[in-house]
């Protein structure tokens, strides 16, 4: 049986640049998407080259509908060998002080309770494989230790909900990292960088392709690969 990964979040930009790589590298992919439409056309164009993918329905900060998308697993593969937690939003991009509460609270049902549901719902899968790998898609920003610095270059980019979403998302790494270490399962969160992407209209200095090799890298490290760890192409990055 091939390996499989699933990833979310993966019908456009990293998400969908992350599962060609794995399925040309012989992965068979679920491909979550929340959108049913986009998430199959994703998935036919990755199928048209010859890999094995198949779209998954799967909205992280629904729980029914995350959990219908780990039965689905379940009963037509009966493992899964890697998680990548890509899908996020960038929230709002007013000043900190005027971002409001209702917008924050979505951000981190996305972006942290999301990665935190879809991770507990696939477990089973994950434990299945006996080797495993879950990869949080997290960001230079929220690294407190880059963001209070002053010469960081992006030190500017003030975004209280999407910058301590990740931040959160890294802590939620070191916890899980830590639990579900006795499973042979290794928890790591990735850096992508600053992407050309639809968050910030294009506007980012990295590729996709250039942004999906430390995920597919943490992806598919083997059993003796880093876990409970943050990591962006140059190696270990500060929390």
């Amino acid at each position: 049986m091939s390996e499989s990964v699933l990833i979310t979040g993966a019908n456009k930009s990293i998400g969908f640049e992350t599962a060609r790589r794995l399925g040309e590298a012989g992965y068979r992919v679920w491909l979550g998407a929340r959108d049913a439409a986009r998430g199959q056309a994703a998935a036919e164009t990755l199928s048209a080259l010859g890999q094995d993918v198949r779209f998954l329905q799967l909205a992280v900060d629904d729980e029914a509908s995350v959990q219908a998308a780990a039965d689905r697993v379940t009963r037509e593969d009966g493992k899964l060998d890697a998680l990548i937690n890509n899908a996020a939003i960038p929230g709002s991009y007013a000043e900190p002080i005027n971002e409001t509460l209702a917008d924050i609270r979505h951000v981190y049902d996305v972006n942290v309770f999301g990665p935190i549901a879809v991770t507990k719902a696939f477990l089973p899968l994950l434990q299945a494989a006996g080797s495993a790998n879950v990869v949080n898609v997290s960001s230079g920003l929220g690294s407190l230790s880059l963001m209070a610095d002053q010469s960081y270059p992006f030190y500017g980019a003030n975004l209280l909900g999407y910058n301590s979403s990740k931040a959160a998302l890294n802590g939620v790494t070191i916890s899980l990292a830590k639990a579900l270490a006795p499973l042979g399962i290794r928890v790591n969160s990735a850096n992508p960088g600053y992407v050309k992407t639809d968050f910030n209209g294009h506007r980012g200095h990295r590729s996709v392709e250039e942004a999906a090799e430390i995920i597919v890298r943490l992806a598919t490290a083997g059993a003796d690969g880093p876990t409970g760890g943050f990591f962006d192409d140059e190696g270990v990055l500060a929390w």
